[in-house]
């Protein structure tokens, strides 16, 4: 006998008592705590009471439910049910979680190395995690350009990193780096050089291969910094709608952007226990992971961030910032901040060369330049560990400059 959706719920939701029905509670829970509304709620509950009923038919264990089963259920669905599909991949990847996290579900499996150059990129990645404590959006950086370097280099043979010369690496980096920009080359040759000193010092290879990679060059330091004017910065921020929760988020990210100068990886990684509201500072970690600096709360930045979390979306995360809508998760990259940066700068009517996130920490240096401020003391503020990244800005004070120049030989032309 074919089984039906029979056993009523409270919920207004009739599930057939199949391997899911014991965490129908559980599920709703976790669907009202990421800020979905009762309809959507309702909605998921009953794709939810469809899969249970499904996994009942095929007699299928609990504990091997996995993405590869819910690709088959949503595929099913779709040929039946086109439009009750809407929404229902997000939905079951919150089911699955929460289905891991109470330990009812197998642990999701790392893919299968499958040959000793994947092997091989993947303890390399265990050393970024591990030994470096570097964060998964650094370690992805650097690790995709050395999974492309070994497949190109040695396919699915063994790697024999010590046949490699200066030739094979600067051929690999020379055919690569014209596709795209500076910033995805100069990427490219840092995750090489890290990826051969982590072979040299876990000696698969003696010689120094770092060295062989080529530099990209960069032309940083012959000109001054892309930056907003000061009335620029402030038409920015008057664009923002702050009528709205969206705009009450974006208008207090932007001004710990101009602010402060912290860059968009921050922005994401900024907690809610890393405001102290007593002593008006706030806790800024570095994206590496490799340490935190104390900054002082401006009274405009204070009032802002107080403002948007007075009507933040209930959300199980510890982050300052969410997603505008349901679910109310945390950014998963940085990417999202200078999406929202270059809509309000468009918004603003302002033309501008660049339109990331980090035009606004370079038009604060270069503001606290013009005021007076030392290259020690905005090396501070933005937290630079390289006194280079500072000197940029020197070339912004042009009267300064001029000061400074030698008498052309012969007197002035």
């Amino acid at each position: 006998m074919t089984p039906s959706l029979t056993s009523p719920v409270k919920c207004g939701v009739r599930i057939c008592g199949g391997p899911f029905s014991p965490h129908l509670a559980s599920y709703r829970a976790k669907l009202e705590g990421l800020g979905y509304t009762p309809a959507r709620v309702l909605y998921y509950l009953r794709l939810f009471a469809k899969l249970d009923l499904w996994l009942l038919r095929r007699k299928q264990r609990l504990w091997w439910f996995n993405e590869k089963k819910v690709d088959g259920f949503l595929e099913r669905l779709r040929a039946k049910h086109p439009s009750v599909c809407r929404g229902a991949p997000s939905a079951l990847r919150v089911l699955l979680t929460l289905l891991r996290d109470i330990g009812v579900v197998a642990p999701k499996r790392e893919s299968v190395a499958t040959s000793p150059a994947e092997r091989l990129a993947n303890q390399y990645r265990v050393y970024l995690r591990e030994r470096r404590g570097l964060e998964r959006a650094t370690i992805y950086d650097y690790s995709r350009h050395v999974d492309r370097f070994l497949a190109e280099q040695f396919g699915s043979r063994p790697v024999n990193l010590r046949a490699l010369g200066v030739f094979d690496i600067g051929e690999f980096v020379r055919r690569h780096a014209p596709r795209h920009g500076r910033g995805w080359a100069a990427q490219m040759v840092t995750g090489l050089r890290s990826f051969f000193r982590f072979a040299q010092l876990r000696g698969i290879i003696k010689s120094d291969l770092a060295a062989l990679v080529p530099s990209v060059p960069s032309w940083e330091m012959s000109g001054p910094p892309k930056h907003l004017a000061t009335e620029a910065v402030q038409r920015v921020l008057s664009a923002c709608k702050r009528s709205t929760l969206k705009g009450k988020r974006d208008y207090a990210i932007l001004l710990l952007l101009a602010r402060l100068g912290l860059r968009a990886g921050e922005i994401v990684a900024l907690q809610l226990d890393d405001i102290d509201w007593a002593n008006g500072e706030l806790v800024v970690r570095s994206k590496k992971g490799d340490g935190w600096a104390s900054l002082p709360l401006p009274v405009d930045v204070g009032r802002a961030l107080e403002r948007y979390l007075m009507v933040r979306p209930p959300s199980p995360y510890r982050n300052v910032f969410v997603r505008g809508y349901a679910p109310y998760t945390p950014f998963v990259a940085s990417g999202p901040i200078s999406v929202l940066v270059r809509k309000v700068i468009e918004r603003a009517g302002v033309k501008s060369a660049r339109t990331g996130a980090h035009i606004f920490r370079h038009s604060l240096a270069t503001e606290m330049l013009r005021r007076g401020a030392s290259l020690a003391e905005i090396g501070r503020l933005l937290r630079h560990r390289d006194l280079d990244s500072t000197a940029i800005y020197a070339k912004v004070d042009l009267e300064a400059l001029r000061e400074l120049a030698l008498l052309w030989p012969g007197g002035a032309r």
